[in-house]
């Protein structure tokens, strides 16, 4: 090998060493002004609230979160809304992403996640994402920009960012608490209602911008005040600290690492509902873990699925446990003779952990928005709710008094009273329409949780529920069945019968510790679908709403 070629090699590798090494070190300082103005500093000297200016400036990605990579954001986008095919080309295009600087890895990013989906009906920024940038949040930059603690007056925060604004804007604006007019971010280009995959240039963005009315607006009202700015990642929106930011705070990567995410008990609003399939960070090692399962995840949850439609429980069960499927069972001796059982909602298999916990095959499920493959591959036997309250009622109260001797061999029932699954950790309100049966209520606290797949959707196909729920490599439920409540013959009418739903909705939060909420169905997909999560029943008849009939 000659010595010029080994010296070429040698070169290269150094290019491409300090390639990489711009990506590790991307919070650039912005320039300092002719007149001197800017300041800049690390993060550590950020003042705390009350001891800087009443406007503060802030990057979102690098400064506001503490990821130095906005991949696993897009990533999110294309597998959520684009799907699977797309998330592959997005993976697959990762090392050539990490020779390209910030602003130019974000633009392809950003077209390959969008490029051709309908503006409309793009829910991924709402309905996926805060959940990930949520947990992404610093809470130094949270609570020296953001957080507005008594009594010190709240700081006007402006967050700029390069990702597309429909990316970010609902997670500042509805979580956060940013006002609407204090998010910059550019908008994507479309065309008949599709993305385009291309980005408004930050100069158009910044020349249709009233600057002065978005950031220097408190600096005119109280002159003594100055406005602050923390930097993030790569250069863009350099002009707005340059003209507008006295001080300017860099995170540095040592301070990203050391720093801490926002604790979730601290979110300014609850993160109660969220969609999407993908449970975990889709960084680029976690992608790539997931598309090497899929294959065998696929088999697995045949597998499983299978093991549920053939064997009885007593066969299954273990089965399934050597599959991977972590269950916990903590039994209750007082709800063995009871035939009605009440359980918060986590995924379409819950009524099979009940009766598996129960030892019963005779229980049946009701159900109401379920699609008829979930109901066909269902173990045990299920009947739809109409949202019609007297036709329900009747229908419920048949399949109680099904069989001679009113016993065990009478048929049961397991209802999930939220009406809609709920995958964090509250109780959404329960309809009191079990409780006007005038039976004993046997409550029932499941608490279950995965690391790969949701088994649960607002706006997705639901027919792939089962499927990708059992994909899920080591799935886990835990069932704890409490004290039995007496109904007392259910002759106490409507109050009655919402006071024994409350105390139902109580227990189960006390024994899993979750908190009760008074949200329904109708709010969680009002959010996350944009519909009232009404299903067409009788064959198209009339949709009823769910707040008139169940609430």
């Amino acid at each position: 090998m000659s010595k010029a070629f080994v010296k070429s090699l040698s070169q290269l590798n150094k290019a491409l060493i300090r390639r990489l090494n711009a990506l590790i070190i991307r919070a650039q300082p912005p320039p300092a002004r002719p007149d001197g103005r800017v300041a800049t500093t690390t993060l550590d000297a950020l003042p705390a609230r009350g001891g800087g200016g009443s406007v503060a400036v802030c990057k979102v990605e690098g400064g506001l979160l503490r990821s130095s990579s906005a991949f696993p954001y897009f990533m999110l986008v294309a597998l959520e809304a684009g799907g699977l095919l797309r998330g592959l080309f997005l993976m697959l295009l990762y090392p050539a992403l990490l020779l390209l600087g910030h602003g130019r890895a974000i633009k392809v990013m950003a077209f390959v996640s969008f490029l051709g989906l309908k503006k409309d009906s793009f829910r991924a920024g709402r309905a996926a994402l805060p959940r990930l940038l949520l947990e992404d949040v610093s809470a130094v930059v949270f609570d020296a920009v953001v957080a507005s603690p008594s009594p010190s007056p709240r700081r006007r925060c402006v967050c700029v960012s390069a990702m597309p604004r429909a990316m970010v804007e609902p997670f500042l604006k509805e979580y956060l608490g940013v006002g609407a007019d204090a998010v910059v971010a550019p908008e994507m280009r479309e065309f008949r209602g599709r993305y385009l995959g291309v980005m408004q240039d930050e100069g158009e963005l910044l020349r249709g911008l009233d600057v002065e009315k978005v950031i220097a607006s408190e600096e005119k009202a109280g002159g003594s005040d100055v406005v602050v700015g923390v930097g993030g990642l790569g250069s863009s929106f350099a002009q707005l600290f340059q003209k507008h930011c006295k001080e300017v705070y860099v995170p540095t990567e040592s301070a990203r690492r050391r720093g801490h995410a926002l604790p979730r008990r601290r979110y300014p609003k609850p993160l109660i509902f969220h969609d999407g399939r993908i449970a975990f960070r889709p960084t680029p090692a976690a992608t790539l873990a997931m598309f090497m399962w899929l294959p065998l995840g696929a088999a697995l949850a045949v597998v499983r699925i299978a093991s549920f439609l053939i064997l009885p429980f007593s066969l299954s069960v273990p089965l399934l446990a050597a599959l991977g499927m972590y269950s916990r069972l903590i039994a209750n001796s007082s709800a063995a003779s009871t035939n009605l059982f009440a359980c918060n909602h986590r995924s379409l298999i819950d009524p099979l952990y009940v009766a598996a916990g129960a030892g019963r095959t005779d229980l049946a499920a009701a159900t109401y928005s379920i699609s008829r493959l979930s109901e066909v591959l269902s173990p045990i036997p299920t009947f739809r709710l109409t949202r019609d309250r007297a036709a329900d009622r009747a229908a419920m109260q048949a399949k109680l008094s099904r069989g001679p001797g009113g016993g065990r061999g009478s048929g049961g029932l397991v209802v999930c009273p939220e009406g809609t699954t709920c995958r964090e950790p509250f109780l959404l309100r329960f309809s009191p329409l079990f409780a006007e049966l005038g039976r004993d209520v046997a409550p029932v606290a499941l608490h279950s949780s995965v690391g790969m797949f949701h088994g649960t959707t607002a706006g997705g196909w639901k027919a792939l529920d089962p499927l990708f729920l059992l994909m899920n490599p080591v799935p886990a439920y835990i069932v704890q069945f409490l004290d039995t409540i007496t109904s007392g013959g259910g002759g106490g009418g409507p109050e009655a019968a919402r006071a024994a739903a409350n105390d139902v909705q109580r227990r189960i939060a006390e024994a899993l510790g979750y908190t009760c909420t008074g949200l329904t169905r109708r709010d969680k997909y009002l959010m996350l679908a944009g519909n009232e999560g009404l299903v067409d029943v009788d064959h198209g008849a009339k949709k009823k709403t769910a707040s008139t009939n169940y609430n």
